[in-house]
């Protein structure tokens, strides 16, 4: 199964407030209408992350799908038609990007009890490292050192498929995304502040560019 991240903001001029009510209420109903989509989550991004500014997206929206087939077959349909009119509506389509993307469960937890927080991170590979390279390194020795926090609920890694490198294609945005879910704020912040999580930190730099690293606080709604 493949997963499409999609992160966006909203249309300019639009309340923030609106934004969520029509993207959580009207707009469902039109992706509900895609052929083989398996299942959709919405990930509202939280007051806090607008306090010093405005944040990279409103939103994240994630899609599953049971393969890339599956996924090229639905773009030609009157649904996706739909849809496309439908995000017109309440986002700014100059402020929208996407990522196809293979989920990686490092710590395959159930979500906490309430939701909790969820922490969303979007990463750079170094520009000097291959992207198969980096992303071993980021699933097979970064991964597992997150795992002595005991604060860490569930953690998840998401890749770029190879696909989205070939020659002559725009390479993404970003090479991948973590999703990582905390009882609460006060629970991400001792999971951050605590010595083990150093080393952590301290591998970022062989594998990432830390300078391109953007973190999202969000509300996690589950649509399917």
């Amino acid at each position: 199964m493949i997963k499409v991240i999609t992160w966006f903001k909203r249309k300019p001029g639009m309340d923030i407030d609106d934004f969520r009510r029509y993207w959580r209420v009207e707009h469902p109903k039109a992706v509900l209408q895609l052929p083989h989509l398996r299942k959709y989550v919405q990930n509202h991004v939280s007051d806090n992350s607008y306090r010093a500014a405005e944040p990279l997206a409103d939103g994240v929206a994630e899609t599953w799908w049971d393969d890339l087939a599956a996924l090229r077959a639905q773009r030609a349909t009157d649904a996706m038609a739909a849809l496309m009119e439908d995000e017109d509506r309440f986002i700014d389509p100059g402020r929208r990007d996407q990522l196809v993307a293979e989920e990686i469960p490092i710590r395959n937890v159930g979500i906490p009890v309430g939701g909790g927080l969820k922490q969303i991170v979007f990463v750079k590979r170094r520009a000097d490292l291959a992207h198969d390279r980096a992303m071993a390194h980021w699933r097979d020795v970064h991964g597992p050192l997150a795992l002595v926090s005991s604060d860490l609920g569930r953690y998840v890694q998401n890749h770029a498929l190879s696909h989205q490198y070939r020659e002559g294609r725009p390479k993404p945005t970003y090479d991948g995304l973590t999703m990582a879910w905390f009882a609460d704020i006060d629970a991400a912040r001792r999971a951050g502040a605590s010595p083990e999580m150093a080393a952590v930190a301290d591998d970022q730099p062989l594998f990432l560019d830390p300078t391109a690293m953007v973190m999202l606080n969000v509300t996690e709604h589950h649509i399917i």
